[in-house]
């Protein structure tokens, strides 16, 4: 075992505490309150002590204010998150510091707790959303009110935005203790601006370790580029062996909805890390399969827009995931979100296709975009009401 698996780190320089490599996501808590009580006092007891919710998981909050009755309040270190452009609670919702304030006192009420440790801007993907959260009277200023009455003793917030952008928000971000990233061996996007945030004393959490579920599928695309570049039999294990190799990562989100995502996982980070040639070359095996390298869409958005009001690019996506990567589960979750009302750029859905073709003629990579269109209609999603 290296020094840094399931042993305790600094959680970033700001924030003053320590958690350990493995931490949990609280998103998809089984159904039944007891199962998901013990789920969470299994993983609690097996220290994972950072827990991660927020108040746009429908009832997670109050889940995981059940589990940490009789004493569990005091292992763990609780955060959860909220921004008004991904969830409005009311139709008057918005970024400033009083409704910041009176969503962190619900979210509390949801807790059943006293206070917080951390409570995060969720999800900055765009530069307007940083702006909303930290001009005057902005949300920032509301979690700082919190903060100072001993509601809230961190902040942070989480991103899907762009490097560029993120590069930036990190540099202007001197309130921030934690940030929350999307990094994965399919998706390394983020690694510079891990070891960035790192060397600012940033806290560095990393969700979606298995590229949103895409390695517990058992894609033969996949399977073959891991084992062919390290060597490693399972993708599951292949991706913690990634992480827990990256000294600039200090935990990680593993979504827990049975006892197996706890013992696999803490399984997995007691082994030996990835070594420097097999990260080299796993990254490399899945920049090879990366859909601008299997000749797919590149994502210019020369197709758009779209006279159906479909997002082709997303939907593109949507098709290499089931296509070419063949990971269904993984390709209906995007496909969902892509056409989720609550989604701000929310897509038409492709079965309202006019074949009119113009996408066709401005692809740069002539791809058969109604073709794929088609295919995502009669295979993954619902049809639409006409």
């Amino acid at each position: 075992m290296s020094a840094k698996q399931m042993q305790l780190v600094d959680l970033g320089k700001r924030s003053g505490l320590k958690v350990y490599p493995v931490s949990i996501g609280a998103m998809r808590l089984p159904e039944d309150d007891e199962q998901s009580t013990a789920l969470l006092r299994q993983a609690i007891d097996a220290n994972m002590v950072y827990i991660d919710t927020c108040r746009g998981y429908p009832d997670s909050e109050r889940k995981v204010g059940l589990a940490l009755k009789n004493g569990y309040r005091e292992k763990v270190i609780l955060s959860t998150k909220w921004s008004p452009w991904l969830r409005k609670i009311e139709e008057d919702d918005d970024a400033s510091a009083d409704c910041t304030y009176k969503r962190i006192i619900e979210s509390l009420e949801r807790l059943d707790v006293e206070y917080v440790d951390f409570y995060q801007v969720w999800n900055i993907y765009k530069p307007a959303h940083f702006e909303f959260a930290t001009r005057k009277g902005g949300m920032v200023e509301g979690i700082i009110r919190a903060m100072d009455e001993g509601l809230v003793k961190h902040t942070g917030f989480t991103t899907h935005d762009t490097p560029r952008n993120v590069c930036r928000y990190i540099d202007r971000a001197d309130w921030a203790e934690v940030v929350l990233f999307t990094y994965n061996m399919i998706n390394p996007t983020y690694k510079e601006l891990v070891e960035k945030a790192h060397d600012k004393g940033i806290g560095t959490i990393v969700m979606n370790p298995m590229g949103g579920g895409m390695f517990t599928e058992e894609s033969p695309v996949i399977n073959n580029a891991v084992k062919d570049s390290t060597g490693i039999e399972s993708p599951i294990e292949a991706a913690h062996r990634y992480l827990s190799g990256d000294n600039n990562v200090d935990t990680i989100i593993t979504g827990i909805a049975k006892p197996s995502d706890i013992t696999s996982t803490i399984e997995n980070y007691e082994k030996p890390t990835m070594t420097a040639d097999q990260t080299a070359a796993v990254e490399q095996a899945m920049a090879e399969i990366s859909k601008e390298n299997m000749g797919f869409c590149t994502n210019c958005k020369y197709c758009l827009p779209c006279p159906a009001k479909i997002d082709i690019p997303a939907m593109m996506k949507v098709a290499y995931l089931a296509r070419l990567l063949k990971v269904p589960a993984k390709a209906k979750a995007e496909y969902s979100w892509t056409v989720n009302p609550n989604n701000p750029d929310c897509s038409a859905a492709p079965d309202q296709c006019l074949q009119c073709g113009a996408c066709e003629l401005k692809c740069t990579q002539r791809l058969k975009v109604m073709q794929q269109l088609k295919y995502i209609a009669e295979n993954i999603s619902e049809p639409t009401e006409k």
